[in-house]
């Protein structure tokens, strides 16, 4: 009979626990055994709240007390060396996530086209692979204790090494296929030993442009993993199978999950290419946006699906796990009723879940209430007047230039004529630590309990301060330090209309970072300037250059909740104009270097290479329209966070950005590779110094970075910075990386000069 089903849940706790736990934890204010009870009780709670919402088939490991690639690195033996020697298993996982003063931290990138970081895997020519199947068996067991029998998760074989980074030349991670097969073997064995009758396989990457390889790969894995312990359920999401969907649906599992929210078109095609033996888990809600399900165009998808199929080999999901939703739409009691009727989060997609499974067993009048209001909530949000505003819409399509005045060549001169600059520059990304004064201060203002003179007071305090400190350390180009900031894009968003904003919203970036995207409901627009104030205010202290700092239109549509109801790039659009004004007003201010972050472009890039163009083209052209309109001395800079770019050079370049500084240390500087392969013409910053990481670099090992960025980078183009922004940092290491990182630079230009 036709099962709802779950393919996890978010971990990090209704009230972000799992974060205070860390944190207390790695401050050694809590011990592991207070961590692993508070991992505990998550656990419990989740799965309860899965029971409640009469979920049938609940997941398991799908928890992690960082992330879950890392975790099947530590599952399948996977231990970089220079980790090796350390005993205890929680501080050996916390050295590779984080690092240590001996040994860096691994790489970290973002998942698929998410928001979410996972650690890198690294392997090497040779690797042994060994299993260590505590946790996922541990967890197992402790849902089994509370009368539930769960289904496992684990990332597959294939995904796992696709992901996976080579340390050793010519090595090709897919060449250790043949040795990391036996430890997947020997989990699923046990895991059936242990009464588990399903287990769930990601295998994410079938939704990618596969290689021959890859596609071999598959074939091998499942043919060796297919009858050996649980029935699988290969599982797929954040796009369609297209290509690969004869081969997905021929693999020798029990069951196939496919994303209907991102793709539903494939349908058909999976439905043609399916086994008659064979389950289909079908994900017709949403796992990655927050707007309430359509249920009756999903009971539409999913009835096909009956049809075609019969109820006996039918599940009823979310399109991927509900890892990337908030956990609990009840929570938000500040939200307006008719947005809020608009909304879903992880717990009431569980419920959504749940009431397209009754109505598919017993009926749409066992469900009818859930229906009459998913039907009541599209029908108010179609016709509510605050979400379409002509005048908005009038601007958006007027034709504006895209091209600066002059070219970089031009613009470089007059930009070192008015600024100055010594060789290798000295910045910082922007922000600075928000301490816990900084974070009590914003609370009591947000509570009514500090009035909006004695904030801005203290803010100007913290600013000045912040100033002092690079005037001291000797930072060539200043930032105001955005004590102001909750959030690189919430702080936005909250100044633009067509956003809305919830007070417990969270979702897992990495490891302790949550972040709390607003949520885009209507056009946008920038009814004032945002950010002059204090930018002007910060450069009124100094007689340096002060760096107006802003997210630019891609990275806020990335990182918010976004509509539906109209084309992304549309709302882009709208979003590069808003900024381009802020741009412009900054301009006005005096300030005359200005970064428009984009760590978000590479990460918005569709999943499959036919579909790279028309992405690129207007997310380019957003970022073009936000900094088009400024004079040819004023200096445009961006940012990019941890991503391969070596595929989208030409947009990069096309970006045009004066300036453009990105995440490089943890990979020592093999990112720079891409710049260097594409004689890249203008100005960058290659990080020296990971910010991830809780350890002060030292000023050989940044000088070190810095001569490899020299490789092939001409020293006239590069600027020494941080990795990122310093938000999460504390300030006495702040102060002694920074010390470090400017005479670093320092060394350089003496070297360079004799």
């Amino acid at each position: 009979m036709t099962r709802s089903a779950n393919l996890g849940f978010p971990r990090i706790g209704l009230n972000r626990e799992l974060k205070k736990a860390l944190e207390f934890y790695w401050k050694g204010e809590s011990d592991a055994t207070a961590l692993h009870a508070t991992a505990a009780q998550l656990r419990a709670r989740h799965w309860s709240l899965q029971r409640e919402a009469r979920i049938e088939v609940i997941p398991s490991n799908d928890f992690s007390l960082y992330d879950h690639v890392l975790d099947t690195s530590v599952l399948v033996g996977a231990i970089p060396p220079r980790f090796a020697d350390i005993a205890d298993p929680d501080t050996r996982y916390f050295a590779m996530a984080r690092g240590t003063d001996a040994a860096p931290a691994m790489e970290m990138t973002k998942w698929f086209d998410t928001n979410y970081h996972f650690i890198v895997p690294e392997l090497y020519r040779g690797q042994r692979f060994a299993l260590n199947a505590g946790k996922p068996l541990d967890h197992f067991r402790e849902a089994r204790a509370l009368g539930l029998v769960t289904r496992p998760v684990i990332l597959g074989p294939v995904s796992f090494l696709s992901l996976a980074k080579a340390k050793d030349d010519g090595l090709d991670p897919l060449d250790l296929l043949d040795a990391l097969l036996p430890v997947y073997a020997e989990l699923l064995a046990q895991l059936r030993a242990e009464g588990a009758d399903w287990v769930q396989i990601d295998e994410p990457v079938l939704v990618l442009d596969l290689s021959g390889k890859q596609q071999a790969a598959l074939e091998k894995a499942y043919a060796a993993l297919g009858k050996a312990g649980p029935d699988i359920l290969l599982t797929t999401y954040f796009g369609d199978l297209r290509d690969n969907t004869e081969l997905a649906a021929r693999l020798p599992v029990a069951g196939l999950h496919i994303d209907l929210v991102r793709a539903p078109d494939q349908l058909d095609a999976v439905l043609a290419a399916l086994p008659a033996d064979k389950t289909l888990s079908v994900g017709v809600v949403d796992g990655r946006n927050i707007w309430r399900t359509d249920l009756d165009a999903a009971f539409g998808l999913v009835s096909r699906v009956w049809d075609h199929i019969g109820p006996d080999r039918l599940e009823i999901a979310p399109s991927c796990s509900l890892l990337h939703s908030p956990v609990d739409l009840q929570a938000e009691t500040a939200l307006d009723d008719e947005l809020k009727s608009w909304l879903a989060f992880a717990r009431q997609k569980l419920d959504e879940v749940s009431a397209l499974a009754i109505a598919q067993k017993r009926g749409r009048g066992a469900a009818r209430a859930a229906f009459e209001a998913s039907a009541a909530a599209i029908a108010t949000h179609r016709a509510s007047p605050r979400i379409h505003r002509p005048e908005v819409k009038a601007r958006a399509a007027q034709a504006i230039t895209l091209d600066r005045n002059s070219s970089f060549a031009s613009r470089r001169e007059k930009q070192r004529a008015r600024f100055n600059l010594p060789a290798y520059p000295t910045t910082t990304i922007g922000s600075f630590p928000q301490t816990k004064d900084v974070r009590q201060a914003r609370a009591a203002f947000k509570k009514g309990q500090l009035d909006q003179a004695g904030y801005d007071a203290f803010l100007e305090q913290q600013t000045e301060s912040a100033i002092r400190i690079q005037e001291e350390l000797g930072l060539d180009v200043l930032v105001h330090g955005e004590f102001e900031r909750n959030d690189m894009v919430e702080y936005f968003g909250e100044q633009l209309d067509g956003f809305a904003f919830t007070r417990n919203g969270w979702v897992q970036s990495y490891g302790s970072r949550c972040v709390k995207p607003p949520v885009i409901y209507g056009d946008v627009s920038r009814p004032a300037p945002m950010t002059v104030r204090w930018s002007a205010f910060a450069a009124s202290l100094t007689d340096r250059h002060m760096k107006g700092m802003l997210t630019g239109p891609v990275t806020i549509l990335q990182w918010s909740f976004v509509r539906v109801d109209q084309p992304r790039a549309e709302t882009c659009r709208q979003i590069g104009l808003a900024i381009r004004d802020e741009v412009l007003d900054l301009e006005q201010a005096g300030i005359g270097i200005i970064q428009i972050d984009e760590p978000a472009l590479r990460e918005g890039l569709p999943l499959r290479r036919a579909d790279w163009d028309a992405y690129l083209r207007w997310a380019v052209d957003c970022f073009r329209l936000s900094a088009s309109g400024v004079a040819d001395d004023t200096q445009i800079h961006t940012h990019m966070c941890y991503a391969e770019f070596n595929d989208i050079m030409p947009a990069i370049a096309a970006m045009d950005a004066d300036v453009i500084s990105i995440e490089t240390s943890r990979s020592d500087m093999e990112l720079l590779e891409a710049f260097r392969d594409f004689n890249y013409p203008n100005e960058i910053g290659p990080g020296v110094w990971d910010i991830h990481a809780p350890r002060v670099p030292d000023q050989a090992d940044m000088e070190a970075l810095l001569h490899k960025a020299g490789q092939g980078i001409a020293p006239g183009q590069l600027w020494v910075n941080p990795d990122c922004g310093l938000k999460t940092r504390g300030w006495p290491e702040v102060k002694a990386s920074l010390q470090n990182l400017v005479a670093a630079a320092k060394a350089l230009r003496l070297a360079a000069a004799g």
